[in-house]
């Protein structure tokens, strides 16, 4: 139950990327010069609406703690366990649903135009692989050329993340997977998610058809979340990241194989089936406050020197709130202190690409199985009053 149709949040505009080599997760920056970068406010990666800061400081002051290396070990213990599963639970879903043709396994480039960066990624990707399992290939300018044959400026090199899944259509495949949903049973329906109370010994929430209960609930609203969860005592320190995107045409017969991050800007660059999509950085601001796509304007005339862009094919920009923790790992668990409600949320850049792993951890939970992976650095209680 949600107040919009199914894949209409932030599913709908990211990367669409099932990201399997996403085993580091965001941390926030430390050194003083990239604090530096970051506080003129004039990047493409990040940018902070400065009346926003009072709200934002106490979990962003949380998520700095948690982003020191000793901590952060942490993070990346539990983030990656779950990406690990990431590939095996969409191909199950998605072959079900009939939708294996929307999952490109081409994975992706992430450029660079600095030797020195392209270095420091290329020993993370090693540590990657020999830590979790992740593959890639290191390319260098020629060979990057040779793979994207309309790219207009010459780079150093590329890591080539090669088990990445590529989705053409992110919206389309959430439908599919909410198609199959139907057709095992289900029943989806629109509402008002905050009505949600107790009634016995279950829950009631308001939909547009009237009153419906169930024994158990579970509360998967992303960065609306604790909206729901507040009121009925639980308030983690979830803030958003907003994201940006806008499609745009090829000129001519220029093509773009694969999706490109451009690893010196902080923007990507993805085939899709209604065009090119621009994916920016994040953006901090209070919620609800209005879109200011500014990222997008400095990103977008770096990527027409990157690729041969054409007209915008969009309206206007979309945008999107990634939710997300400040020990960057998600919430999955039993809310505390209620009885047969439960909780899934938090997934910051990794929402689409952690929805079925995410969606099968809570579930065996609720049926009392042995969960796939060990719930526990999802606990809820981490961040209980």
């Amino acid at each position: 139950m949600d107040r919009q149709a199914p894949g209409e949040g932030a599913s709908f505009g990211n990367a669409g990327l099932i990201q399997r080599e996403a085993v580091f997760p965001h941390p926030f920056p430390r050194s003083l010069a990239e604090l530096s970068r970051i506080g003129r406010n004039r990047s493409i990666d990040a940018s902070y609406h400065l009346g926003a800061m009072p709200q934002l400081a106490s979990p962003l002051l949380q998520y700095w703690w948690n982003s020191h290396p000793d901590r952060y070990a942490l993070a990346v213990k539990g983030h990656a366990q779950l990406i690990a599963t990431c590939i095996d639970e969409h191909m199950a879903v998605a072959t079900e649903a009939k939708a294996t043709d929307l999952l490109r396994p081409i994975g992706y480039h992430r450029m660079f135009g600095n030797a020195a960066k392209l270095a420091a990624a290329a020993a993370e990707a090693e540590r990657a692989h020999r830590e979790y399992g992740v593959n890639y290939a290191l390319l260098d300018g020629a060979a990057l050329a040779a793979a994207e044959p309309s790219l207009q400026v010459e780079k150093i090199g590329a890591i080539h993340w090669t088990d990445p899944l590529s989705c053409s259509d992110p919206n389309g495949l959430v439908n599919a997977y909410a198609r199959l949903f139907l057709e095992l049973g289900g029943k989806l329906a629109l509402g008002d998610a905050t009505t949600l109370h107790r009634v016995g010994h279950g829950w009631q929430v308001m939909t547009q058809d009237g009153p419906v209960e169930a024994a158990s609930a579970v509360i998967a609203l992303g960065a609306a979340s604790t909206q729901v969860t507040a009121p009925l005592g639980y308030k983690p320190p979830l803030f958003g990241k907003r994201g940006y995107h806008m499609h745009y045409n090829l000129r001519g017969n220029a093509v773009l194989n694969r999706p490109l991050l451009d690893g010196d800007s902080g923007f990507m660059l993805i085939p899709m089936r209604y065009g090119i999509r621009l994916t920016t950085g994040a953006e901090f601001a209070k919620t609800g406050a209005d879109p200011t796509p500014v990222q997008l304007q400095r990103a977008e005339p770096v990527a027409r020197s990157l690729i041969p862009l054409a007209d915008r094919v969009d309206e206007a920009p979309w945008m999107g709130v990634r939710p997300t923790t400040p020990d960057m790992v998600p919430i999955i668990g039993k809310a505390p202190r209620q009885d047969n409600l439960w909780l899934c949320f938090g997934h910051a850049h990794q929402g689409l690409t952690l929805g079925p792993s995410s969606g099968r951890l809570i579930a065996e939970m609720m049926t009392g199985d042995a969960p796939f992976v060990d719930p526990a650095p999802y606990a809820p209680e981490r961040f209980a009053a």
